[in-house]
């Protein structure tokens, strides 16, 4: 009997041979020939035993003609573009992460997949008019990884919750306890008749206690440390999975062969101790995925028209189902919505990665996630905000450009060295009682692996991230996962947007230069400037919007550039000279204008007094301190002498940068080795911030998210922006001081063990208190950190 190449299960009943390869059935050879045809063979070098047997397939998914099941299934669709999710309980690897995001070398209709690998999900974007859902379900199920897809859960999208991690802590707890408990005779000698007659039957019971904790509630660390070993990979669990397989075998050992109590109440410790830090860290990023919807995570507001068609504005999720919305250029539909009035040119690249806006008309249906190119548009609302499938934008492969796997983390860096070197202790101690007494060798090797357990060390990472997360939030900048703050850390480069990020548009000062506007021009230039979200365009308009407004027939805006908008015969250009095409009303060529031309005769300038954000100074002279500053601005250099009273004297300056412009510079500066934290407005700049290592968007009230970015800083809180570097700095100390802190204990520790005189006693201090004080260490640490840098 042979094992199959493809899923590895034993030819029991018979080997079917192919290609002089052994197969358990007709179906693993179906597969095999289906990678093997589509250059998808290297899937066989990432895993011996990937996906399952496919097994008849033949009518069994003809449901997913039914065109209503479709709607129900898909999440979005343009008619041609669709995207679904389904839950593939088959994936298990990372040769299935592979081989579902290369679906598009099996079929060309496949135009991207995303592999959720923690919740077994997939995200597939296809073309409808290539690719049908029905044969996509078929192909995932030819090549072994058939979906779930449970037709009684299509109308209920509640997600359900997976107790596991609970269930094993709460198992873990419950054997600590009571293994603690059973093992105070122990601990103090106590000389009792009783007691002593029941001492082997508490130890057998101690045994049996530390059953489940390590078989279910451990079980985790051991399927990492697993598959660390075979992506040869030395990760954090590795010593872990150790640790706790050399304490339940030297324990159980020391039971059978009446040597002792064993170790039985520092093991289930350890393991509870490990999953409450598992637990802290899950309960923070869950925190963090409801922080990261629209209402709570970034203040935006969209313009709600009541219905004696007044403007207001309001949060979000304050929209009903029935409500009339005004979308304006470049604003992102937040519900699902009917097109009302309007000409929509909606961009759809947030959802499915396609840049080439899709033309609406009245009636249609419009998907939240969609961009409006073009004029001001009337939509109505047929749904709430539906704060999951915004979060998965933010989360959108576009815009991440999958920065955390081209970071390492600190952890990661150290787990390495770290088992090398308790592995190379270990293995010394056992050459040195191999001399000087064998009968010890068992002992000091078990009693080495058991003392350099890194429970401490995989405690300091998610209970100090966690921590500053919390204190991030609390203060108004929003990160969208843990390991930005380790990259924060790091940064050395900081690059400012000027308009919008470092000016504020509430208080900029305004006045006219020119030929006085007509009534009509004066009609036609504030609803222009009502369908922008251009820092300027909404500052000029809040001063114009009490004149008419129309209608608009055409309405375009090329970025960095101005506005063209036109209505019946009358044409307005709005924008930068260049772009106008007119010639300046005065000498004062380089300040801050916004420039207007009627029916391609000059008119005038509106001229910008920028405001500065309160404290500027004081943010530019605390960052400078540890880091390089440049300003990139994608206007005149008209405030260059305002600019360079402000910042310091090693700040670079450049303006009339494009947003490719932008996006470039950053790239150069990544080549030349800098560690770049992109500070923009989120308008002009999402290139630049989803280039650079950390991108944060600085938010005002404006209606415009864009998610190429890994924080959002409420404007408000724009100073604290040196202190948020500070505690990304300080916060990864106390990393580092915690690796030190458990390093003396597992110093102490070894010192006990080399020596063969580690008894259950010493174990059962050192290894609950090095777990418990790392947590302590860290809460108050990073508690008074907070304290320190944001009350004062």
């Amino acid at each position: 009997m042979a094992h199959c190449y493809h899923c590895g299960d034993l030819c029991e009943s018979k080997t079917i041979l192919h290609d002089e390869k052994s197969f358990c059935c007709q179906g693993c050879v179906t597969v095999f020939d289906i990678l093997n045809d589509n250059d998808l063979s290297y899937y066989y070098d990432l895993e011996k035993s990937p996906g399952t047997s496919p097994n008849e397939i033949e009518g069994k998914f003809d449901f997913l003609d039914n065109k209503l099941i479709i709607d129900k299934l898909l999440e979005f669709t343009d008619g041609n573009t669709q995207i679904v999710s389904f839950l593939i309980p088959s994936i298990h690897c990372s040769s299935c992460i592979w081989v579902l995001e290369n679906l598009q070398k099996l079929n060309k209709g496949v135009r991207t997949s995303q592999v959720d690998f923690p919740k077994k999900k997939v995200r597939i974007t296809f073309s409808a008019k290539e690719l049908s859902l029905k044969d996509l379900v078929t192909l995932l199920t030819r090549i072994g990884y058939e979906p779930n897809i449970s037709l009684d859960s299509l109308d209920t999208k509640t997600k359900k919750t997976n107790n596991k991690l609970i269930y094993q802590l709460g198992v873990a707890g419950f054997a600590f306890g009571n293994v603690m408990f059973l093992s105070f005779p122990e601990y103090f000698q106590v000389e009792e008749y009783w007691l002593d007659q029941f001492k082997h039957l508490f130890r057998w019971l101690m045994f049996a206690f530390s059953v489940p904790v390590v078989f279910y509630s451990g079980k985790d660390y051991f399927i990492s440390a697993y598959k660390g070993l075979r992506s040869k990979i030395l990760n954090i669990d590795i010593p872990i999975a150790l640790g706790i397989t050399v304490l339940f075998v030297r324990s159980t050992l020391e039971i059978i062969m009446d040597w002792g109590t064993g170790f039985f109440d520092s093991l289930t410790g350890l393991v509870f101790f490990l999953l409450v830090g598992k637990y802290f860290q899950l309960k923070t990023y869950s925190y963090l995925s409801f922080e990261r919807d629209y209402k709570s995570y970034f203040p935006i507001a969209i313009t709600r028209l009541s219905e004696s068609h007044t403007e207001e504005q309001v949060p979000i999720y304050e929209v009903k189902q029935g409500d009339r919305l005004l979308i304006r250029n470049k604003e992102l539909l937040p519900v699902d919505a009917i097109l009302l009035k309007g000409n929509a040119l909606i961009d759809y690249s947030f959802v499915t990665g396609e840049a080439v806006p899709v033309p609406k008309a009245s009636g249609d249906k419009l998907f939240a996630g969609g961009r409006q190119e073009g004029t001001i548009i009337e939509v109505e609302a047929v749904k709430e905000v539906a704060q999951s499938y915004l979060t998965q934008l933010w989360s959108n492969e576009v815009f991440t450009h999958n920065k955390q796997h081209l970071f390492e983390p600190l952890i990661n860096k150290i787990s390495k060295h770290f088992t090398i070197s308790v592995l190379s202790i270990a293995f010394l101690a056992g050459m040195f009682w191999f001399v000087v007494d064998t009968s010890k060798i068992f002992q000091v090797v078990t009693a080495v692996l058991i003392v350099a357990c890194p429970c401490a060390i995989a405690l300091a990472s998610p209970f100090t991230l966690g921590n500053l997360l919390r204190i991030y939030g609390r203060n108004k900048f929003y990160v969208k996962e843990a390991y930005i703050i380790e990259q924060m850390e790091q940064v050395d480069t900081v690059v400012f947007d000027k308009t919008g990020t470092i000016t504020t548009s509430a208080k900029s000062q305004i006045y006219y230069e020119g030929i006085p506007l007509t009534e009509e021009e004066s009609t036609l230039l504030t609803s222009s400037l009502r369908a922008s979200n251009h820092p300027l365009s909404r500052a000029l308009y809040e001063i114009l919007n009490k004149n008419n407004i129309t209608v608009l027939d055409h309405f375009e805006e090329v970025a960095g550039k101005g506005i063209l908008a036109t209505h019946k015969d009358q044409e307005i250009k709005i924008g930068s000279s260049s772009f106008v095409e007119g010639n300046t009303v005065s000498n004062e060529e380089n300040k801050t204008s916004v420039y207007v031309s009627s029916n391609d005769g000059f008119k005038g300038r509106f001229v910008f007094q920028n405001t500065y954000r309160e404290g500027l100074a004081d943010v530019f002279r605390e960052i400078s301190k540890n880091n390089e500053i440049v300003i990139l601005s994608g206007d005149n250099d008209g405030e260059r002498g305002r600019l360079e009273m402000i910042l310091p004297k090693n700040a670079q300056l450049y303006f009339d940068q494009k947003p490719d412009d932008k996006l470039q510079f950053i790239k150069n500066l990544q080549k030349a080795g800098k560690k770049v934290m992109m500070v923009g407005d989120g308008l002009n700049d999402a290139g630049a911030l989803a280039q650079s290592d950390v991108g944060v968007v600085v938010s005002e009230n404006i209606n415009v998210f864009s998610p190429a970015c890994d924080g959002i800083l409420d404007a408000s809180k724009f100073e604290q922006l040196p202190h948020f570097l500070k505690i990304s700095k300080r916060g990864m100390k106390i990393i580092k001081w915690s690796f030190i802190l458990s390093l003396l204990y597992n110093l102490i520790g070894l010192g006990f063990a080399v020596s063969g005189n580690l008894s259950p006693v010493v174990a059962a201090i050192l290894m609950p208190l090095s777990s418990i004080s790392i947590v302590v260490f860290t809460t108050i640490a990073t508690y008074f950190l907070g304290k320190q840098l944001f009350n004062k």
